[in-house]
């Protein structure tokens, strides 16, 4: 009884080798048939156009340039950026594969600013995907107050985009500047004389009553004694009287 259970036994295991064998025979087969013609795409992220170009062909494929690259800080430009399909993807010799090529780290040609009102050079800027940096201010002759007269990058440099460019601005010609003098108790009539001699602006002139001063003296002024004055600034005074001022 014992030796034919074993015999059984051993005919289930030989039984069961075979239909292992059979299906790893039918996996090889199906394999190869379906891979027969088949092979991985190089990898040639990185290469020159040419480089790549060899060998795609070498392994029985058709290259593919796509019409327009795509800007990249890390890679130069020339080289193969991005490859469609992938690395180690199975296609049918004969593929193509395509490339899209690296068109280096963008940059952008800064305009010439020179004789634009800033806020002309403001919007052209922006009109390049560039800022205004610093600006400063200086006199120039001949050139419109507050025009460009110089600028940094100069014309025609090419940057990055979000780049800074500086600009120097036309200001004013600085005009004479004087120290307001204490006019306060003053003869209105002498500081008039001289005002206007020396081609100063006066502008209002206030007259008040104002007990123990004499009419024609100076009670207050604006500007304050040692403020700047220009010959433009207007020199506002208030002078007593000894007549009534209506209220």
């Amino acid at each position: 009884m014992g030796r034919k259970l074993l015999r059984g036994l051993g005919l289930l295991a030989y039984a069961a080798l075979l239909v292992l064998a059979f299906g790893f025979a039918a996996y090889l087969s199906f394999s190869t048939f379906v891979r027969s013609g088949v092979i991985p795409v190089p990898d040639v992220v990185g290469l020159s156009r040419a480089d790549a170009g060899n060998r795609l062909v070498e392994r029985g494929l058709a290259l593919q340039v796509a019409a327009k690259g795509r800007y990249d800080d890390k890679v130069p430009a020339g080289k193969v950026l991005r490859q469609i399909p992938d690395a180690r993807t199975f296609v049918k010799r004969g593929s193509r594969v395509q490339l899209v090529l690296s068109s280096g780290p963008q940059r952008v040609e800064v305009p010439d600013l020179v004789a634009q009102t800033f806020p002309v050079a403001q919007v052209t800027l922006s009109g390049r995907s560039l800022i205004v940096g610093t600006t400063l201010s200086a006199f120039v002759a001949g050139h419109e107050t507050g025009t460009v007269v110089a600028q940094d990058p100069d014309p025609g440099a090419e940057v990055p985009p979000a780049s800074q460019v500086d600009v120097l601005l036309a200001q004013p010609a600085a005009g004479e500047r004087f120290i307001m003098p204490d006019l306060v108790y003053h003869q209105y009539e002498r500081v008039r004389t001289f005002f206007e001699r020396e081609k100063f602006r006066l502008g209002s002139v206030k007259y008040e009553r104002y007990e123990g001063v004499a009419a024609g003296v100076i009670l207050r002024q604006f500007p304050l004694p040692g403020h700047p004055l220009s010959h433009d600034d207007p020199v506002s005074l208030v002078v007593a009287t000894t007549e009534d001022v209506p209220g």
